[in-house]
């Protein structure tokens, strides 16, 4: 009996400290979402860092590179996409009502055909205005957050600078073994080639996207572009959270048919990277299981706002990856995996010939 009991105290101390950690994160959301965008931009640049230094960059002037490119990039997407922004929401109004008219001549077509349906229920069932109204919400979060800039981007900088001298810091540090090191190039090793191969997915995703709504006439293109890069990091759902509000865009401003070819043009897109192009770059079991998605999908959204919705996927992969390096934890990456692939088995740098 004493053995049950302390199961279920160490059951009720551990919610309880789960609890208390949720409840704080989502308190502390508005400090914790720009610092976590800092580790989310500091783990994409780490790759690049590592490229320039290996061939013979000094450390500190390939972090200046970097931040200079993120600096001009940040800078040219906002010129591109900030107006857009703003007036997509301006006149987001306008592209709800207009929704609202037609789901009401779908309800009424319905009704002549014999399907009737109470007005009321089905504005509140069907309400595709609340997509574009999340899409928008979305992005102004984002543009929210350039007010944070430039304090995101010194602790960026100051991420990248300890990045550079943590594993010999470690490697001197007492009582800290082998095998732990060990698993700590693997931790980085993994995560650097996720976020990385990734990043460059998503980017080629975002383009194709944004080249084909151009080509179409739909609205703010660019910033279509935009949102179908950063919920790229976000499997299968996020294509059809960035699909959707372009889809209602085109039905609105075009008609019907433009409308389905541009669902057409960006699931063809989505299929032939997601399935095709990334699997062959990775090359590894990295891929979360769909209700691991979902649910990172919800939890974070809930604890950190929008921006915690693109992240939740990076953030869920982190533990996964985390999980799977060590012995003792490895069996709940696979749980938290779709379990098709091997887990990855990546090389130290010191095994890399030199």
């Amino acid at each position: 009996m004493g053995g049950g009991l302390s199961v279920a105290a160490r059951f009720l101390l551990y919610g309880a400290a789960f609890v208390i950690l949720v409840a704080g994160m989502k308190a502390a959301a508005a400090l914790l979402v720009p610092f976590l965008l800092a580790i989310f931009i500091a783990l994409i640049c780490a790759p690049p860092i590592a490229w320039l230094k290996a061939r013979g960059v000094p450390g500190g002037v390939a972090i200046v590179l970097i931040v200079l490119g993120i600096v001009l990039g940040a800078a040219l997407v906002g010129t591109l996409v900030g107006t857009s922004i703003v007036d997509f929401r301006q006149g987001l109004p306008y592209y709800q009502r207009r929704l609202l008219e037609m789901t009401s001549g779908l309800q009424d077509w319905l009704a002549g055909h014999g399907l009737q349906f109470d007005l009321n229920d089905w504005r509140d069932s069907v309400n595709p205005g609340a997509v574009m109204q999340l899409a928008g919400n979305t992005l102004a979060s984002l543009g929210n957050l350039t007010t944070n800039g430039f304090m995101i981007l010194i602790t960026v900088v100051f991420i990248l600078a300890e990045q550079v001298r943590f594993r010999d810091k470690l490697a001197q540090a007492r009582n800290v073994p082998g095998e732990s090191l060990a698993a700590i190039g693997r931790f980085t090793e993994s995560v650097n080639h996720y976020l990385g191969l990734k990043t460059l997915t998503s980017v080629l995703t975002g383009v194709l996207v944004g080249l084909a709504l151009w080509l179409l006439g739909i609205d703010y293109a660019m910033m279509w572009a935009l949102l179908t890069f950063l919920l790229n990091y976000v499997p299968t759902i996020g294509s059809i959270l960035a699909a959707a509000p372009t889809v209602l865009l085109a039905l609105v401003q075009i008609g019907p048919l433009t409308a389905l070819i541009a669902a057409a043009v960006q699931l063809v897109i989505n299929v032939v990277i997601g399935n095709i192009v990334e699997p062959r770059l990775m090359g590894r079991g990295l891929n979360l299981s769909p209700l691991v998605v979902f649910l990172s999908l919800v939890f974070w959204g809930w604890v950190l706002g929008p921006v915690g919705m693109l992240l939740s996927v990076p953030l869920t992969m982190l533990v996964k990856i985390a999980l799977e390096n060590d012995p003792d934890t490895r069996w709940l990456g696979v749980m938290l995996g779709q379990g098709e692939t091997p887990l990855p088995s990546l090389p130290l740098a010191e095994d890399d010939p030199a």
